[in-house]
């Protein structure tokens, strides 16, 4: 029988938007391109991001680190492409 494993990467795209999370067990650190999400900039893009995470409640996330690369298009796409990386990594976060 196979071990589990401890972290799991994912990709999401938006147009010409790749955007591929690492999620692992850990602080709850979420980092876009090494950056923390709370320096995402404008605003507004920042509330985006944030979005699946308050819907789950931030205490979900208060174990779980995520690291994630996105490349390519413009912001809003980017924002768009990282939303739907959060669905997918959680998901295989919390069901193993």
């Amino acid at each position: 029988m196979a071990t589990p494993k401890e972290s799991v990467q994912c990709f999401g795209r938006k147009k010409t938007v790749v955007a591929v999370t690492h999620c692992k067990r850990g602080r709850g650190l979420v980092k876009i391109n090494g950056c923390p999400i709370e320096l995402v900039e404008p605003e507004i893009l920042r509330f985006k991001a944030y979005e699946p995470i308050l819907l789950l409640e931030r205490q979900r996330f208060a174990g779980v680190d995520m690291r994630i690369r996105v490349k390519g298009g413009g912001h809003t796409s980017q924002i768009y492409a990282i939303r739907g990386e959060h669905d997918k990594s959680t998901c295989g976060v919390f069901t193993r």
